[in-house]
């Protein structure tokens, strides 16, 4: 991996870049106060990284928290250093409530931060108790990602979401639940917003911010946009190498092999004019997205980020590929008239694509062992952020350009990937207090602004950057390619063969 991330690439149009100024650091703004019980499910890298500034933004005492976990992580200094009560324990769906019915009731808040705890589970508890709930993804019993009597289509994360949406009309009015509400998917969703109106000043298109979802799909219609990758390049690195056997990353591991092995999936646009041959529709739900039958770790796309330049990422599924495109989507009865192609296209650390090469030769058999990198990193960025094209303008990119040399000043068990999450997760729960009847709620339904002021000083520089690029540069000169030359913007000329 290299030290520093590229050049940006020579393709981008002028040097008109946009930076985003960030608040002061000087005291710590205290945006909260809650004086309720706040149970913590899960203490990997994003438990860890939160917790600081949970208490660091949130008028609370850290004896109103508690972690269930069934390991710490590591974190058991942490946990001490800030007095927090461990409870060392593993959630199932036999013991689920029996561990959480004295610790949670009306006015407390659960923060989950697990893997295989089914989100549903939790949110029903929650709404049952009157306590408000957050979580960066929606997650399964065991088995859900990975059990092969289920088909494929229902192995998805738009079955997931399905069946947490399927909750609104249950608990319609209830406690807020903010559910998906990470970098993605969460902060990413805040940033199309941005970046959308940053299009239409660019462009000349004077509009107010719109405040419906029916406003928000309308402007992106008129801009023209209809692709969204979340574009995500991760130069971290650390002097120690991977070893045989071994899965490194800079993010939850777990998590990242449960998401690699589900199908790949997008949130399919309007202008598409063909399902690849190995694609899907599901037959059930909003239908704003299709599936793979192949799962991410073994698909990959063309994108580009302002420092990296071009470069392919994988397909990995998250629930903004599917939110964002079903929020987007503008019907005329029910047929869909306009709605943007939306996927990720994340290329990790280059440590993590080594384990990711071994893990896809063995059949997805995950390894044995496991690094998370965080004090180790040396240098690196992490440059996440949503690239938006077919627009007037081309392509626009615009987030986060936050290094490992700031994130450690910013915030203490943090690398620039977990900050990156964390810092939303706060976010969230914030928005959540200041709005605590608020119901089932996505990241595309919130308050962007709002979210974004939390957010901005834990982020690094916040740029966006215009380009010319498009997957088409470059190809079919050496070796004949399947490409669509009159319009760019197909998923096929995207799609790595």
């Amino acid at each position: 991996m290299a030290k520093t991330a590229k050049k940006a690439a020579q393709s981008t149009r002028g040097k008109a870049a946009r930076k985003t100024a960030r608040p002061a650091r000087a005291a710590y703004r205290k945006h909260a106060a809650f004086g309720g019980r706040m149970v913590m499910i899960g203490f990997g890298s994003i438990g860890q990284g939160v917790l600081p500034l949970i208490l660091r933004h949130i008028d609370m005492k850290p004896s109103q928290i508690t972690v269930i976990s069934p390991e710490d992580r590591g974190g058991g200094d942490e946990l001490a250093r800030f007095g927090v009560a461990f409870v060392r324990k593993r959630l199932t769906q036999d013991n689920l409530r029996q561990v959480l019915d004295k610790r949670i009731g009306k006015g407390d808040f659960v923060v989950n931060l697990s893997v295989e705890v089914a989100s549903t589970a939790l949110i029903e508890l929650c709404q049952e108790k009157g306590a408000l709930y957050i979580d960066t993804c929606i997650e399964p019993w065991p088995g859900g990602y990975s059990d092969p009597s289920l088909s494929v289509s229902h192995r998805s994360n738009y079955a997931l979401r399905e069946r947490a949406l399927a909750l609104r009309d249950k608990f319609k009015g209830g406690p807020t639940a903010v559910i998906a509400h990470g970098a993605n998917p969460g902060l990413v969703s805040h940033f199309v917003k941005r970046a959308m109106l940053n299009i239409a000043k660019d462009t000349g298109h004077a509009v107010a911010t719109p405040t419906t979802r029916q406003a928000w799909a309308e402007l992106a219609r008129t801009l023209g946009i209809k692709v969204i990758h979340i574009a995500e390049r991760d130069t971290q690195v650390s002097a120690k190498p991977k070893e045989v056997g071994e899965f490194v990353n800079t993010w939850s591991i777990d998590g990242f092999v449960s998401e690699g092995g589900q199908p790949s999936e997008m949130g399919w646009g309007t202008h598409e004019k063909a399902l690849p041959s190995d694609g899907a529709r599901h037959d059930f739900g909003c239908g704003a997205a299709i599936y793979l039958n192949r799962p991410g770790l073994h698909t990959r796309v063309r994108t580009w980020t302002p420092k990296e330049g071009p470069f392919h990422g994988f397909i990995i599924t998250h629930n903004e590929a599917i939110s964002l495109a079903d929020y987007f989507t503008i019907r005329n009865s029910k047929k869909a008239a306009y709605r943007p192609t939306v996927h990720y296209a994340y290329h990790p650390c280059d440590q993590a694509i080594m384990s990711m090469h071994e893990i896809v030769g063995k059949n997805l058999a995950q390894q044995k062992r496991q690094r998370l990198m965080v004090e180790e990193i040396e240098s690196g960025i992490d440059e996440l952020g949503v690239l938006l094209m077919g627009h007037q303008k081309g392509a626009y990119w615009f987030g986060s350009q936050l290094s490992i040399g700031e994130a450690r000043k910013l915030a203490p068990y943090n690398n620039a990937t977990s900050l990156q999450v964390c810092a939303p997760v706060l976010s969230g729960i914030i928005w959540a207090l200041e709005n605590p009847q608020a119901g089932l709620v996505e990241a595309d339904e919130m308050d962007f602004e709002r979210n974004l002021e939390i957010c901005m000083p834990y982020l690094g520089p916040v740029v966006g950057r215009y380009s010319d690029w498009t997957p088409l540069q470059g190809r079919g000169q050496l070796f004949p390619e399947d490409l669509d030359e009159n319009d760019p913007w197909q998923f096929r000329n995207f799609r790595v063969a």
